[in-house]
């Protein structure tokens, strides 16, 4: 300890201890709202910064930039209540505004903790800017949104957020294993929800509804706890003034172990949540598709193989995308990587794009 700080110190006290009865109550009873006031309050952020060059349909690119950036507010008021607010940090690559970063709001909610019923455990209920049940169950599997967005979002059929109320739970209690994931149930999870349908960058625009779910099982918790088996759905209306009818279905399986991470998905639906996707006459598109990813770890979790194909039929047409890379994994959640990412239309003639990219999650 430094003869500085010690000096520092001892005046800090010595004033203290001379200051009036009144004042040093005052003083303690400020301490005291204060330190009352940030307790149960947790602050984390998550950054993905990146330098891509490319090919867009001909067209070179060469650029560094921001892909998203996120600072996380969290505050347990009490043992049923808490509250979430994350801002969300975003290039603004259309209008007026072109090339400013945009701060909007990804999160904010207030999170009800239910009592425990026979099968449904740690229930809650989020109210306001919320997740939707699918995404951030992915997200948190298949942990590369630095590369880009999950398959659902990436093919335009809905994004992870919305204004609305979800309902989470576990399904049998809570497992105490590294591979058990972000919701930790010894037979699974489940999450249902009601939405304006547009998600959270997007004005409501009709007065429909979109109903969402996923139930997620995990069949064998004791010998592979990583194993799990999940079902989503959506059922609505596009957020247009139109209003068209979308729904989707999709099948999910994922195995999460220490040396290995693997998904399959196979999707079917029409339209999508933003009322979008319609056909000449204005009808919702049917789609069909499906998607897998895997990543292996060596060199003690250090360093990392990861790769995805997408693919998806819609209306006459279909598209398929490639994507592999190497991650160096570091300072726990942080990751650098390069990747390259090749998105095509066979036998198209649609728009074709290759990227190679080095990107670089902070997350703390």
């Amino acid at each position: 300890m430094s003869n500085r700080f010690c000096s520092m110190l001892l005046i800090f006290i010595l004033a203290f201890k001379a200051a009036p009865p009144a004042a040093a109550q005052r003083g303690e009873d400020g301490l005291a709202d204060i330190i009352q006031a940030i307790r149960g309050i947790s602050i984390s952020g998550q950054w993905f910064l990146m330098y891509q060059r490319g090919d867009l349909d001909g067209e070179q690119f060469n650029e560094f930039g921001l892909k998203r950036g996120y600072i996380t507010i969290k505050k347990r008021f009490s043992s049923l209540f808490a509250g979430r607010i994350t801002p969300d940090i975003s290039v603004d690559r259309e209008g007026d505004g072109r090339g400013d970063l945009e701060l909007r709001l990804k999160y904010c909610y207030l999170q009800y903790t239910l009592p425990d019923l026979p099968l449904l455990t740690h229930p809650y209920i989020e109210f306001g800017l919320v997740h939707r049940p699918w995404l951030d169950f992915e997200e948190h599997i298949n942990n590369y949104r630095v590369q880009g967005t999950m398959y659902l979002e990436r093919i335009g059929i809905m994004n992870s957020a919305d204004y609305g109320l979800t309902l989470i739970a576990l399904l049998g209690g809570s497992m105490d294993h590294a591979d058990a994931g972000l919701y930790p149930g010894r037979y699974g999870s489940l999450a249902l929800g009601i939405y304006n349908g547009g998600g959270y960058h997007a004005i409501e625009e009709n007065a429909k509804k979109s109903f969402e779910g996923r139930l997620t099982i995990r069949p064998l918790p004791e010998f592979f706890p990583g194993l799990q088996f999940s079902y989503s759905w959506a059922l609505g209306h596009g957020n247009t003034a139109a209003a068209p009818e979308w729904d989707f279905n999709a099948l999910f399986l994922s195995a999460e172990h220490r040396r290995f991470v693997l998904t399959a998905m196979a999707f079917e639906g029409n339209g999508a949540s933003s009322g979008t996707l319609l056909d000449a006459s204005g009808r919702p598109v049917h789609q069909a598709g499906r998607s897998a990813f895997a990543e292996f770890y060596f060199v003690s979790r250090t360093l990392s193989l990861f790769g995805r194909i997408d693919h998806i039929r819609r209306g006459g047409g279909q598209r398929r995308r490639f994507i592999a890379g190497l991650s160096y994994h570091f300072l726990g959640q942080c990751k650098m990587l390069i990747d390259i990412d090749h998105e095509y239309s066979p036998g198209g003639d649609d728009i074709e794009r290759t990227v190679a990219e080095f990107a670089v999650e902070v997350h703390y």
